[in-house]
């Protein structure tokens, strides 16, 4: 669903090199979904298997509520489809209002008009457009949120070949 290659059934704790922390730690975003953001960076990962035993004593002190908030978290930053569906919605219903428009045109010039198709396809058609506009603005909020969370635009994995205080190319 979302736009990074997020790995199944990861956690938060991991093990990092410094230059993917360096990095990490250079993205001032407040809501911070470690996963998506630990996977956006682009360093090479992989995955440690291991047996978890039962827990000990108690139960999760994670209820529901705060697991839907953190898939809420990595679905609103790491997705930009829900913009989308908005979008395509508004498009489909657009299209539907423009059938039962057609429709109520085709029933009137026959004279078998009826007042329902004539206001079911305006409110249809209405609702479309809202739809539609609400899912471009969402694309121009997306950007806007996009460029002010203000990530790198690249990350440097490795340096190779290149020589420190040469002055004859820094000009």
């Amino acid at each position: 669903m979302t736009e990074v290659e997020i790995p199944v059934d990861t956690g938060d704790f991991r093990l990092m090199d410094r230059k993917v922390v360096d990095v990490f730690n250079s993205m001032p975003e407040k809501n911070r979904f470690i996963r998506g953001m630990i996977s956006w960076v682009g360093f090479k990962q992989i995955a440690l298997f291991y047996e978890r035993e039962e827990r000990f004593a108690g139960e999760t002190k994670y209820p529901l509520k705060k697991m839907l908030q953190l898939a809420s978290d990595g679905i609103l930053s790491f997705s930009f489809k829900p913009i989308k569906w908005i979008e395509a919605t508004g498009l489909v219903v657009v299209v539907l209002g423009t059938l039962l428009m057609l429709y109520s045109g085709i029933t009137w010039s026959r004279g078998t008009v009826s007042s329902i198709p004539g206001w079911l396809w305006l409110l249809v058609l209405l609702s479309g457009i809202h739809l539609l506009a609400l899912g471009i603005l969402g694309e121009y909020i997306v950007r806007i949120y996009d460029e002010a969370r203000k990530r790198p635009l690249y990350t440097v994995e490795k340096e190779i070949n290149i020589e420190q205080g040469d002055d004859k190319h820094d000009r």
